[in-house]
Formats: C-alpha cells, sequence, structure tokens
C-alpha cells in the first residue's frame, strides 16, 4: 500500500505534538494546587468550556468510527445526535442549577448526602469503570491512522501514545485539557470541513453525482421506523441517546467539573449550549464524511485497498483517505489533529478520574485531613496509574472488529443505571435509602440478565434477552426510577414541608 506521508507531514506532526505538549508545559503553574488541576480556579469562560463540552464529544470516535459506520451502512446512528438539544434543555434548566449551588467538585458527593456512602462509592465506581473502556477506545482509533500509514504495530503506537498523553495530563491540570480541547475541535471541524469538500469535488459529477449514489443505497436511511425492540430502529436509537445524553449532561464527572470550572452561572449556561447543541450538525458533517466516502470509492475502487473493503475493517477507510488521498501538508495536519483531539479526550479522562480517586476515595476513606501538597502528589500518582490501565485496555481493543459498537456496548454495561439512581434522588423526594439500594439491585440485576444472557448458549430461548443492546442503559434507568419509585410510596413517609 502506497501513502502520500511526506517530510513535510512528518514535521507538521512533530510540531503539533511540541505545540500541544508545549500548552500543557504552560499552564503548569496554574495547576499547581488542587483547586487549579481539578477545578481551573473556577475561572473559565462560557465559550471556552463550551468547545471543550463540544471536544469531549469529538474524539476519535466521531472523526474516525462515524464515517466508518456512514461508510458501511447509513445514517442510523446519527438518530442519537437528534436527541442532544432535549437532553441540553434539560440540563440547563434542571442539572447545571443543582450543581453550580454545590461547591463540590465531585459530582458523586451529594448522593451520599442523599441515600449514604453506598450510592456514592457505587456512581464513582461506575464512573471509572466507564472512563477505563472510554480512554481504550480514544487511543485504539487514535492509533489507527499510523497504522495504516506506516504499517507500524498498533500495539507499539498504542503504548506510546499512551505514554505522551499520561505526560501532558501530569502537566496540564484541567485549565491545559479545556485548551487543548477547544483548539483541537476547531481544527478537527475545519479538517473535516476540508476532507468533505475534496470527496465532493473529486467526484466526476460532483455533488450531482453523490446523491443518486447514496440514494440508490440507501445510505441516508435513519434506519427501520417500526416498534421493533430487537433492532437498532430509529426509536431505539433515539431513546438510547436521550438517556446516554442525559447521563453525560446529569452524573458525568467530565461535563459537572467544566460547570464548576465556569466563571458564573451565566458562562456556565453558555458552555452547556455551546457544547451541546452544536454537536448535532458537527456529527452531521462526519456521517456526510462517510456518505461522501461511499461514493468517492464507488467511482474510483482501484483506490481502495481490496482489504478495507470488508465492512469489518470500515473504521479504516477515513484514515486510508486521509493519508493516500490529501496533498503534501494537509495529510499531517490531519493526522496530528486526529491525535490532538484524541489526546485531549483521553487526559480530560484522565483529570476527571484523578478527582474522583482523590475526593470520593483518598479524602473520604484514607486521609479526610490531607493537605493541598498531599492532594497534588496523589492526584499526580493517580493520573499516572490511570494512563497505564487505560493504555491496557486500548491494547485489549485490537481483537475488538467494531470499536463503536464495542464502546456503546462497553458504556451501557459500566453506566450501570448511574442515571437512574441520580433521577430517583433529584424527583422522589420520598425515596430514602433502602428504596435506592432495592430499585438499583433490580436495574443492575436486569442489565446483567441484557447484556448475558443473550451470549450464553446453553440458556432456553425464553430465557435469553430479546432486546437489542442499546436498551440496556435504558431499561435498567428505567428500572431503578420504577422500582425505586414504587418502594419509596409503600415505605417512605411524607417529605418535611421544610
Amino acid at each position: 500500500m502506497q501513502s502520500h506521508f511526506t517530510t513535510l507531514d512528518l514535521i507538521i506532526l512533530g510540531a503539533y505534538f511540541v505545540a500541544i505538549l508545549g500548552v500543557g508545559y504552560g499552564f503548569r503553574t496554574k495547576s499547581s494546587s488542587v483547586e487549579g488541576f481539578t477545578a481551573a480556579n473556577r475561572s473559565l469562560p462560557g465559550w471556552l468550556t463550551g468547545l471543550s463540552i463540544l471536544g469531549t464529544y469529538v474524539s476519535s470516535i466521531s472523526f474516525l468510527a462515524l464515517p466508518g459506520k456512514a461508510f458501511a451502512t447509513d445514517w442510523n446512528s446519527f438518530v442519537f445526535s437528534l436527541s442532544l438539544p432535549l437532553a441540553t434543555l434539560v440540563a440547563i434548566r434542571w442539572f447545571l442549577p443543582f450543581y453550580r449551588n454545590s461547591s463540590s467538585v465531585s459530582a458523586y458527593e451529594h448522593l451520599e448526602e442523599r441515600f449514604g456512602v453506598w450510592a456514592r462509592s457505587y456512581t464513582s465506581a461506575c464512573y471509572l469503570l466507564t472512563q477505563l473502556a472510554r480512554m481504550g477506545t480514544v487511543m485504539y482509533l487514535m492509533a489507527l491512522p499510523l497504522n495504516v500509514l506506516l504499517g507500524w504495530d498498533i500495539r507499539l503506537i498504542i503504548i506510546a501514545t499512551g505514554v505522551s498523553v499520561t505526560a501532558y495530563t501530569f502537566l496540564g491540570g484541567l485549565v491545559a485539557v479545556i485548551w487543548t480541547d477547544a483548539i483541537q475541535t476547531i481544527i478537527l471541524i475545519l479538517g473535516a470541513l476540508v476532507c468533505g469538500a475534496i470527496m465532493v469535488f473529486s467526484l466526476p459529477g460532483g455533488f450531482g453525482e453523490l446523491f443518486p449514489v447514496a440514494a440508490e443505497n440507501d445510505k441516508f436511511s435513519l434506519g427501520s421506523y417500526g416498534l421493533e425492540l430487537g433492532e437498532s430502529t430509529f426509536w431505539v436509537v433515539l431513546v438510547y441517546g436521550l438517556v446516554i445524553n442525559l447521563q453525560n449532561f446529569g452524573i458525568d464527572q467530565n461535563y459537572v467539573q467544566r460547570y464548576v470550572a465556569s466563571s458564573s452561572d451565566k458562562e456556565a449556561r453558555k458552555s452547556l449550549w455551546v457544547g451541546g447543541a452544536t454537536y448535532l450538525p458537527v456529527s452531521a458533517i462526519f456521517f456526510f464524511l462517510g456518505t461522501s466516502l461511499f461514493a468517492y470509492y464507488q467511482a474510483f475502487p482501484d483506490l481502495l485497498p481490496t482489504a478495507y473493503q470488508d465492512p469489518a475493517n470500515a473504521d479504516k477507510v477515513f484514515p486510508w483517505f486521509i493519508v493516500s488521498a490529501l496533498p503534501a501538508g494537509l495529510t499531517g495536519l490531519l493526522i496530528a489533529a486526529v491525535f490532538a483531539a484524541a489526546m485531549s479526550t483521553v487526559s480530560t479522562s484522565l483529570n476527571s478520574s484523578s478527582t474522583i480517586i482523590l475526593n470520593d476515595y483518598y479524602k473520604r476513606f484514607v486521609n479526610r485531613s490531607a493537605d493541598d501538597r498531599t492532594g497534588m502528589r496523589f492526584l499526580h500518582g493517580t493520573t499516572v496509574v490511570w494512563g497505564i490501565l487505560g493504555t491496557v485496555i486500548a491494547l485489549a481493543m485490537t481483537e475488538v472488529k467494531s470499536a463503536l459498537d464495542a464502546w456503546w456496548s462497553l458504556a451501557g454495561i459500566f453506566g450501570g443505571g448511574t442515571l437512574g439512581l441520580f433521577l430517583l434522588g433529584m424527583i422522589s423526594h420520598r425515596a430514602k435509602n433502602a428504596a435506592a439500594i432495592t430499585g438499583v439491585t433490580a436495574g443492575v440485576l436486569l442489565i446483567v440478565w441484557m447484556t448475558f444472557s443473550s451470549k450464553a448458549e446453553f440458556l432456553p430461548n425464553g430465557l435469553q434477552s430479546p432486546f437489542h443492546n442499546y436498551l440496556i442503559i435504558v431499561f435498567g434507568t428505567a428500572t431503578i426510577l420504577i422500582v425505586g419509585g414504587l418502594v419509596s410510596l409503600l415505605l417512605g413517609k411524607k417529605p418535611n414541608a421544610n
């Protein structure tokens, strides 16, 4: 396979890494305290944290896997994005004021006050497990372009990337993470637009050729509008997207930490509008890239290696286009942008995970009176350990055929219905500890059954889950709310008027 990665591309890629690490190094003094490292001293403007929220969405998962999905199938996964405006409205109306009125930087501390220490430990543990899956997937997809480009061992690329991003996070703290997120988000979007334009205008018939080819192969389909619950229909993906996005805005430390880092309530609201509402058109760009890729390689089939024509390798088609079809210089910039954005996403997970481990475990169970110096040493040590664990998960991902499917499945499993517990605490003032424990137990049992029964061949068909995997977190959340609400009605007393 021949790529067009030139010396100029290599220089641009190297300069990009130096610049990103330089940003981290430049903000090291602002991250020398626990407050600076975990909350950016609560001083950032809304547009900046908003672009960072958008950057958290637009990771290498969006940049590579979404075009891969649209190339191999259709726009069914785009329905996930259609739920974002509603989820953003809910977050601004209810979730944001809740966290802004709290002085805690942890998203889970209030659950201890509401239901006891077990609730805080349960949700924070689910969050940490989800972040490991997320870091692994993002680093795996970040390694794909170089694997396609140079034929290097993908495992060695992942290890080198894991070491680099851990060092960058160690230096920069939250303020550097947010600034690099914002910068890379702009560059990624511009890069995607340039790639799309090159694909379309390279077609013999331009736009006039793209749409008939896509329509003939049903590439713009959003999926079936039927009510089947065992398939990835429009409605199944929509309700899945709504629950996942409410979980992101309501109980995800990555987002809650940005609410806290904003300089005022007004700036925090602005950050949600910038980050939440703009992902809908941005994700449409990435799906359009996948459809354009399909039309491009329909017009020029000899340019796509046989190995990448297999739908199982759809994630690698866009990286191949970047390294084989773009002009010198632009290829290096696109590869650097994919790397830098993915590294910023991983660094967000590293920073937020370290924050949770410090606040919800070390200060809660080990050393309540830890001073700032001790806290900083612990944050730095945790960042290194978590970076190693994320790298190991990324190495395991090399055996998974579709990284996006794996990520969504893992997110559903590790999410564990935490949104259900959070909503139960917000909605039902009657709900106490017993109701919460009963609801969570029922929800987790349902999640375990839906996750594993369909893979257990020894079970009779009647005992296997007939539902699509996207519904695992939906039904898990609903079960916690319904069971917890019923138990609170049976056991609870009317709340004190005060």
